[in-house]
C-alpha cells in the first residue's frame, strides 16, 4: 500500500473559487507528467501554471500546480498539489484523469497516515490534524494546535526517558548478574517512578477538559413547561432554533445545536417539559429529557420566577450534578415574586429583555471550569485513547513500585516496567526497543 501513488480532492465537495486535488507516491512525478502539461523545468515548492489534458489532449482545465519532493513534504513522499477551479464536475474530471493514468484513490485519511508511518508526526500529531478540522471553539482549536506541536508527544517522551534507564538498570542486573553493577536502591527507583506517575496523572486529569473540547460540555435546559426553555435556547443561538408558543407541551422531543461561550463549546439540549404526560408521544419525550438530565455535564434549570416559587416543579438531580446547575430566574421583566429565595447559581433573567445572559454566559464558563479546568495554564487535553494508555501505563507502574516493595524478583519488576513503556509507546504509535540496548551498553559498559 505504501508503494501505491494515491490521489483525491482535498477541498470540500461544492462550489468554490478553487480547488486541490492531491497526489503522493514515488511515481508523483511520472503521473503527473501525464496529465498536466509541465514546464520544462519543474521547481519544487515553487507554483507553475498549467494545463490538464484528458488521453487525446483536450483540455480539461487549467490552474497552479505545485511539487513538494519527499521527504519535505507532508507524507514524507513526492506530493504534486493542482489548483484548478472549484467546479464540481471539472475537480472530478481532473481526478478521474489521474485514477485513469494508474493512481489509486486515495482512503480516508490516507495522507496523514503516510505521514505518520514515514515519521513527519507521531500518532497524536495525526489525531491532532481531526482536531484541528472539527474544533468548534477558540479553546478546541488551541488545544488542537497544541497537540500538532507536538505537546502531548513530548510528554509521553519525556516520560519513556524516565523510564528508560529504570529498565535498562534493572534489565542489565538480569540478564548480566557477573557484572560489577549495583542496582539503584529501592527509594531511588521509587523517586523515578512516582515521577513519571505524576505526569501521567496529571494527562488523565486532562480528559475530561479534553472531552468538552472536543465535542462540548453537553448543556441541558430543563424545567417545567411553558416556562421558557425553547425561548432561552433561541436566545444563546441567536436564532430561532426551537418553536415557542404558549401551550404547554409544544417541545415534544430533545434539541441539540452546539454554540461557544467564552471559548467554551456548548452543546445545548432542550428538552420536553417535565410534568405527568398527557400522551405516548410527550411521555417518549420526557423520558429521553430525563436521559439527557443523567448525562448531562451542566444543567440550566428554568423557572418562571414571576409566579410564587411554592408553585414551582423543581428539579430533583444527583449529586453528581447537583453543583453543575444553574437556577434561570425567568420572566423578570415581569417582575420577580417575592417568594423566590436568593440561593447560589441563580440568575435573574428575561428572554424578552436580554437581562442576565451576559451573566448567565459567565456562570456557564465558571462552572464548566471548575468542573474541568479549561483555563490557559494547561493547553495539553488528552482524548479517551491516551487516556487509556495513559491508565494502563500508571497501573503498571503502580504494579512495579508494590513489587519493588515486596522485595520481588527483578525479572518480575522488569515486566511491568516494560508493560508501562509500551503503553507511553502507544499514545504516539511507537516504543523504542533499540534506545534501551543503547543505555544498557553506553551506562554499563557491558563486556568492556
Amino acid at each position: 500500500m505504501l508503494y501505491d501513488t494515491i490521489a483525491a480532492i482535498s477541498t470540500a465537495l461544492g462550489e468554490a473559487a478553487i480547488s486541490v486535488v492531491r497526489v503522493s507516491g514515488p511515481q508523483a512525478l511520472q503521473f503527473a507528467t501525464q496529465v498536466f502539461k509541465l514546464p520544462a523545468k519543474l521547481t519544487p515548492r515553487q507554483a507553475h501554471l498549467v494545463q490538464v489534458v484528458d488521453a487525446s489532449g483536450n483540455v480539461l482545465d487549467h490552474g497552479l500546480l505545485l511539487h513538494f519532493k519527499g521527504p519535505a513534504s507532508y507524507t514524507g513522499e513526492d506530493v504534486i498539489e493542482f489548483h484548478g477551479h472549484g467546479g464540481v464536475l471539472v475537480t472530478q474530471r481532473v481526478l478521474d484523469r489521474l485514477l485513469a493514468c494508474g493512481v489509486r484513490a486515495a482512503e480516508p485519511g490516507e495522507f496523514t497516515q503516510r505521514a505518520f508511518l514515514n515519521g513527519k508526526m507521531d500518532l497524536t500529531q495525526a489525531e491532532a490534524v481531526m482536531d484541528l478540522i472539527h474544533a468548534q471553539s477558540t479553546l478546541a482549536l488551541r488545544a488542537a494546535n497544541e497537540q500538532l506541536g507536538g505537546a502531548i508527544g513530548r510528554e509521553a517522551t519525556a516520560m519513556q526517558q524516565e523510564i528508560i534507564p529504570v529498565l535498562a538498570h534493572i534489565e542489565a542486573f538480569i540478564d548480566f548478574p557477573d557484572e560489577d553493577i549495583s542496582p539503584e536502591t529501592g527509594a531511588a527507583l521509587m523517586q523515578r517512578l512516582d515521577a513519571v506517575l505524576e505526569r501521567a496523572q496529571k494527562l488523565i486529569a486532562t480528559s475530561e477538559q479534553g472531552r468538552i473540547l472536543r465535542h462540548g460540555a453537553r448543556t441541558v435546559i430543563s424545567g417545567a413547561p411553558n416556562v421558557g426553555k425553547s425561548s432561552l435556547l433561541n436566545v444563546l443561538l441567536g436564532f430561532e432554533r426551537a418553536i415557542v408558543s404558549p401551550t404547554a407541551g409544544t417541545t415534544r422531543d430533545t434539541i441539540e445545536e452546539i454554540i461557544q461561550v467564552h471559548g467554551i463549546p456548548l452543546r445545548l439540549v432542550d428538552t420536553a417539559g417535565l410534568r405527568e404526560a398527557g400522551d405516548d408521544i410527550e411521555r417518549v419525550g420526557i423520558q429521553r429529557t430525563e436521559r439527557e438530565l443523567d448525562r448531562a455535564d451542566l444543567v440550566i434549570e428554568v423557572v418562571d420566577a414571576s409566579q410564587p416559587a411554592a408553585a414551582a416543579s423543581r428539579l430533583t438531580l444527583p449529586d453528581s450534578i447537583a453543583n453543575r446547575r444553574i437556577l434561570i430566574l425567568n420572566k423578570a421583566d415581569l417582575g420577580l415574586h417575592p417568594s423566590w429565595p436568593a440561593e447560589p447559581k441563580s440568575i435573574p433573567l428575561s428572554c424578552l429583555t436580554g437581562r442576565g445572559i451576559e451573566t448567565l454566559r459567565d456562570a456557564i464558563r465558571d462552572v464548566i471550569a471548575h468542573a474541568g479546568p479549561l483555563a490557559a495554564d494547561h493547553p495539553i487535553a488528552i482524548n479517551a485513547r491516551h487516556k487509556a494508555a495513559f491508565e494502563r501505563a500508571a497501573e503498571r507502574l503502580l504494579a512495579a513500585k508494590a513489587a519493588l516493595e515486596r522485595g520481588e524478583a527483578p525479572e518480575f519488576i522488569a515486566l511491568e516496567i516494560r508493560d508501562a513503556l509500551q503503553a507511553i509507546g502507544d499514545v504516539i504509535g511507537q516504543v523504542d526497543v533499540e534506545r534501551i540496548l543503547d543505555v544498557i551498553f553506553s551506562t554499563f559498559c557491558i563486556g568492556k
